[in-house]
């Protein structure tokens, strides 16, 4: 008998683990192998470390659970738990984070991150709390550069007339209009069709997404134009974070801050090699291009980008060294 009170008290104790296990749902546009799979991996591997097991994540990459738009949604509903998402439909919700989608904002990496890890982007993290989201880190998905099927981009003119799929995002559009291109939102899952199709001649991405979208199969040409920084964010269900713990929750923070630094670790790595391969698959590449002459056709979209965040916020972002 004491044996079998022994058993059934361990068997009791293995069902309560059993059950003590969370399994949260992580979505992203990308597919696995992607800096957003090499982030989200990370985060999960070190929640799970940090909590004993008693969190853990099934990935959806590859926009299984739906494009951006929709899985921020779904976080905001809580039945997808946790989206690691581009800013691209992200202004959609949190109308402030917008700001650091204006073109040819942020001079380079060191200027980006610092302003995303500093109060300014802090701040921007905050401010999802009151649209239903818990933004726990800002994650990264690179300089965006221009490819087409058309022609080289060396200067803003050449982009004149050119169809680009862009993201659903009001400030992307507005700034890429004065380059002469015409803006066509699509959600992800349609560009590598309609790019085949000839839907839209180009579109518009940092390198580690053109290489993992194989874009190289479809497009022909490449120009270096970096013309906006793309943050991303890690985002979770308020359902999910009320029910942690703080010492949970110092977990989820020190794990959010792991991955994104694992993820911008694979954006630089995928600039530094990606090119190379890019151009090994046959797509002709602009690597000097005329930034001038983009500087110079999106100076007049800063008076309505002025009075839409404010001359003293967007000068904040310009003046952190």
């Amino acid at each position: 008998m004491k044996f079998a009170s022994i058993a059934l008290a361990a068997l009791a104790l293995v069902a309560g683990a059993a059950q003590a296990q969370t399994v949260l749902k992580i979505g992203y546009a990308t597919a696995k192998d992607s800096h957003y799979g090499v982030g989200s991996t990370v985060f999960c591997d070190e929640i799970e470390k940090g909590t004993a097991g008693r969190y853990k994540c099934q990935h959806f990459p590859a926009s299984a659970l739906g494009g951006e738009r929709e899985m921020i949604e779904a976080v905001q509903l809580g039945t997808q738990d946790i989206v690691n998402t581009s800013t691209g439909p992200l202004g959609n919700f949190v109308p402030e984070v917008k700001v650091v989608d204006i073109p040819f904002l942020f001079r380079d990496y060191d200027h980006a991150r610092k302003t995303m890890d500093g109060p300014i982007g802090q701040d921007l993290l905050k401010k999802m709390q009151a649209k239903g989201l818990v933004g726990l880190a800002w994650t990264e998905n690179g300089f965006r550069h221009m490819t087409n099927n058309k022609r080289a981009i060396v200067k803003a003119s050449d982009a004149a007339g050119l169809k680009l799929r862009t993201m659903e995002n009001k400030v992307h559009m507005e700034g890429y209009k004065t380059f002469g291109l015409l803006p066509t939102p699509m959600a992800w899952p349609e560009v590598f069709t309609a790019l085949q199709q000839g839907t839209v001649d180009g579109q518009e991405n940092p390198i580690p997404v053109i290489l993992s979208a194989k874009f190289s199969q479809v497009q022909k040409h490449l120009s270096l134009t970096g013309h906006v920084y793309s943050p991303a964010a890690l985002i979770i269900s308020p359902g999910v974070w009320g029910k942690l713990s703080d010492a949970d929750k110092r977990v989820f923070t020190d794990a959010a801050a792991k991955g994104a630094a694992a993820q911008r670790k694979k954006v630089n790595d995928d600039e530094n090699n990606g090119i190379a391969q890019l151009k090994k698959d046959g797509m002709q590449v602009v690597e000097k291009v005329d930034g001038d002459s983009f500087r110079k056709a999106v100076a007049p979209a800063f008076a309505s980008f002025a009075k839409e965040f404010g001359a003293d916020k967007i000068a904040a972002i310009q003046a952190v060294k």
